[in-house]
């Protein structure tokens, strides 16, 4: 799904909510997750500055990834106004990505962060606290029931929400495959959030162990909203 797309769906659907351990929250169309008692927001995988670290690799990319990701970051905080932002890691795309970042996008940035506990989880391509950037910079963060890392792991504990393998389902026999939040009410995996990022079934072997299978399924985000969907009824690739 294209960025516009995202930003009409996010502004023309409602969340999707659930209780998660225990904890009530939304799953918003845009791909954030809400924590309404804690007036907390979730995103996972921003990925910026993709395309100067593609760059700098010598492989070209249009350079617009990080101003398209803030612009529909933007649109969830406008929607929720969150008190707190946690980002689950890989928030940029390789460790320079915050200190080379143009000043335009460190501006935008900066003016979402204004007013807000921010909160970044240490990913597997941003380890480290980012440049010049500000917020709190750890492994993991226990917010209400619940407690966030960038990756999961088998036999994680109740309450557990990562980001890192962007979860993607499609529908047995039809469909395309579509961004998801993927859970069995216990545990949950959020979607990528940047514009560049691709995704990975969640029926890969990646997943094997990460939830119970009696009980999992992928909360889709369709066209006209979010929906839950067994994993029973979903086809790989």
């Amino acid at each position: 799904m294209n960025a516009l797309a995202r930003r009409r769906l996010h502004e023309d659907c409602a969340a999707f909510e659930m209780a998660l351990a225990g904890e009530r929250i939304a799953c918003d169309p845009s791909g954030v997750l809400f924590l309404p008692a804690e007036n907390c927001l979730v995103v996972s995988d921003l990925h910026l500055e993709k395309g100067a670290a593609f760059a700098r690799r010598g492989m070209f990319l249009p350079p617009y990834d990080t101003a398209a990701t803030l612009a529909l970051l933007s649109l969830a905080l406008e929607r929720y106004q969150p008190a707190r932002v946690v980002c689950l890691g890989d928030s940029f795309h390789d460790r320079k990505g915050a200190a080379l970042m143009p000043a335009g996008e460190r501006a935008t940035l900066s003016h979402l962060m204004r007013g807000r506990d921010w909160i970044w989880i240490a990913g597997n391509h941003d380890p480290e606290p980012p440049v010049g950037i500000g917020g709190e910079t750890c492994d993991t963060v226990a917010i209400g029931a619940l407690s966030f890392c960038h990756e999961p792991r088998v036999g994680i504990r109740r309450g557990a929400v990562s980001g890192h393998l962007h979860p993607v389902a499609r529908l047995a026999g039809r469909g395309s495959r579509r961004a998801c939040f993927a859970t069995d009410g216990e545990r949950m995996i959020l979607p990528s959030f940047g514009v560049t990022t691709g995704g990975l079934n969640v029926l890969d072997r990646a997943f094997h162990g990460l939830f119970d299978a009696s009980r999992a399924f992928a909360c889709m985000i369709g066209q006209s909203g979010v929906y839950p969907v067994r994993f029973a009824a979903l086809a790989a690739g």
